[in-house]
């Protein structure tokens, strides 16, 4: 399940990328446009930062911006970076010990075929997408 980190980080990059390119756009007046609590962004804005999705300028007239087109951002690199895994089971996660019975378990190609889907899915909508209703 995708948490609310996941969630509002989606909205968050929605939102810087409806404002005019190239000037930075202060987290409070994403927190208020948002509904989402200025310290909970700053959260998400950290992970974000980290992940060299976006970009802060501080100061007078700081704030946040994109560092590419929308268009270049999909859903799914969003919520890679802010959620702790996209696998629907413990033994797909990246950082998994080696299952006893991945040899034999009648389920995992089930599940392998459901994160595929989910990647797949997710990859595929653009930022650009969301912002034009393209959905």
């Amino acid at each position: 399940m995708i948490s609310t980190k996941g969630r509002y980080a989606v909205r968050f990059m929605i939102d810087l990328a409806e404002q005019p390119e190239g000037i930075p756009v202060p987290l409070h007046d994403i927190s208020v446009r948002q509904g989402i609590s200025k310290k909970y962004l700053e959260i998400i804005v950290k992970t974000l930062v980290a992940a060299k999705l976006v970009k802060g300028a501080s100061g007078k007239g700081g704030g946040y911006m994109l560092l590419r087109k929308p268009s270049e951002y999909t859903v799914g690199e969003i919520l890679e970076a802010t959620e702790e895994t996209l696998a629907s089971v413990a033994c797909l996660r990246c950082d998994a010990v080696a299952c006893p019975r991945e040899n034999f378990c009648k389920t995992l190609p089930m599940w392998k075929k459901f994160d595929s889907m989910i990647h797949d899915y997710f990859f595929n909508i653009t930022i650009e997408d969301l912002v034009r209703g393209n959905i």
